[in-house]
């Protein structure tokens, strides 16, 4: 769905004169001095400027240069925002279920009336294909805000019974309080999603500190929910590293819930141990793509391309490590460099694009540098340059000849670059595919059901598909074991990682 976009209503054009005259409550107005539009934390129902005023620019990714300026927020900014999040939460907490569930029932046709807005928004902040994030992100968003509602109404536990004679016994499940939430830069809207909509479906508040290069989502989603929920149930504030961990080591939240680096994920565990907070780490990940020598070497290189190469590889899922059994892998190879051949990389206008531009420089620079740095026995088939002379584009690439022990196959490189490696056996297989950090998911092609079952039990992956790769839906968890981390998104368990149990006992013969 493309043409006929408008301009987000939250990105607006003001100077920092207006932005103060405003406090932070920014209408619709044009500068004359300045094109670029300036965001502010939305805090206790309303745009709030950073206390001491400092900025952060964002740029295009697609172009190279700066479209908007975000708040770069402090201390202070957190503690107001949490401030709100506490004054609001008992009210929020004793609100029903059905009420909470109407809410965010109410928030998911806002988004989807909206869905215009926020997708020219999303693609102008990460320089995603309009139609791919269209149609790609916005009915998956929708319907597990959704799922959230409805499992609002349905969480169980044991029935209320006599355990000990003369006693009653029944649990309670209550929200766990305040949360903090920190989001990534790959999937800036669901990735918010993901963390607001089970909290606030279970009675919880929340402050929530999006990429610092990618707020501008966040932002207008906080503004569209407080059309629906008490001011102070769900606060953003945005900034980077520093506002990161202010947000985290802050004593107010009781559960800290982070998507992101390994390197953040253990920052994140640290500092919350001091507290005893509640923590939910979804980190990196580096799939395995294992497929043996039954496979349909045409259909699997052409799901595992879109696969891999989609959002530009930055996917935490991306099929980006293949492992192809002796006999397929010089037929696999050549199909899937076919595949990287005719696949688009282009702007967000683009409708035939099938992804866009890295992020930012910095992400460019990390996959140019392993590329660069790979050994000498291992080639690039295919790919392996910068697209362009503006933006941060990188062409479709497959890389051959790597070893268990490259850094290509041990590390995420978070873009467009797939690694294929030749296996001798199934159990030769199993040990590669485990043999990295990461444990999040993982993809299994045969036509061999009983080898595929085998796979699935031998994988340790918190995730195995077989004959396909990165579908997720709402009714199904998705977290990881070893540096994946651990808690899950998605599903009724990873709503209920935002509850807390409570034993209570009454003496039924006093």
């Amino acid at each position: 769905m493309r043409g006929g976009l408008t301009t987000p209503p939250l990105l607006n054009y003001c100077t920092s004169a207006q932005l103060a005259r405003s406090g932070g409550n920014i209408g619709i107005t044009t500068s004359v001095k300045t094109a670029v539009r300036r965001l502010a934390n939305f805090v206790n129902g309303e745009y709030v400027p950073a206390v001491q005023g400092g900025t952060r620019e964002l740029i295009d990714p697609s172009t190279g240069e700066v479209f908007a300026e975000a708040p770069e927020s402090g201390p202070d900014d957190v503690d107001r925002a949490f401030s709100a999040a506490s004054a609001a939460f008992p009210g929020w907490r004793d609100t029903t279920p059905s009420v909470r569930s109407l809410a965010l029932l109410r928030i998911a046709d806002a988004i989807e009336a909206r869905a215009e807005d926020f997708v020219r928004a999303e693609s102008e902040n990460t320089g995603k294909p309009i139609s791919l994030t269209m149609s790609e992100e916005i009915p998956p968003m929708v319907d597990q805000i959704r799922f959230f509602a409805g499992a609002a109404r349905v969480l169980e536990g044991k029935s209320a019974g006599e355990y000990m004679s003369g006693y009653t016994s029944f649990v309670r499940r209550e929200p766990v309080g305040v949360c903090a939430a920190v989001t990534p830069w790959n999937y800036p809207m669901m990735m918010a999603v993901w963390k607001w909509a089970p909290a606030l479906a279970a009675g919880n508040t929340m402050v929530l500190k999006p990429s610092e290069t990618t707020p501008v989502t966040t932002v207008m989603m906080a503004e569209l929910i407080a059309q629906h929920v008490p001011a102070g149930v769900f606060n953003v504030v945005c900034g980077g590293r520093d506002t990161g961990r202010a947000v985290v080591t802050h004593p107010t939240p009781r559960m800290v819930s982070i998507t992101g680096s390994v390197r953040a994920g253990r920052e994140v565990a640290q500092a919350a141990a001091a507290d005893l907070k509640r923590v939910h780490l979804e980190l990196g990940g580096k799939a395995p793509v294992i497929v043996f020598d039954d496979a349909d070497v045409a259909a699997a290189a052409e799901a595992i391309a879109v696969a891999g190469y989609f959002n530009a590889g930055q996917d935490c899922t991306a099929a980006t490590r293949v492992l192809v059994a002796p006999r397929l892998h010089d037929d696999f190879v050549g199909a899937l460099v076919a595949q990287a051949k005719q696949t688009h990389v282009g702007p967000p206008a683009d409708g035939d694009a099938a992804y866009g531009p890295l992020n930012n420089a910095a992400q460019m620079e990390r996959v140019t540098g392993l590329l660069a740095d790979m050994p000498a026995t291992a080639s690039i088939a295919t790919g392996g340059h910068r697209v362009g002379e503006r933006g941060y584009m990188f062409e479709p690439t497959v890389v051959t000849g790597v070893e268990q022990t490259d850094t290509l196959v041990q590390q995420e490189i978070f873009g467009p670059v797939i690694t294929v490696q030749r296996f001798s056996d199934e159990d030769q297989a199993v040990e590669w595919a485990n043999g990295v950090e990461y444990g999040l998911a993982s993809s299994v092609w045969t036509r061999d059901h009983g080898r595929a079952m085998r796979m699935a039990k031998r994988l340790d992956f918190g995730c195995v598909w077989i004959n396909t790769h990165i579908p997720l839906v709402a009714e199904m968890p998705h977290g990881g074991f070893k540096h994946s981390g651990y808690g899950k998104d998605l599903s009724m368990y990873g709503f209920e990682d935002y509850t807390r149990i409570k034993h209570v006992m009454s003496n039924i013969e006093a």
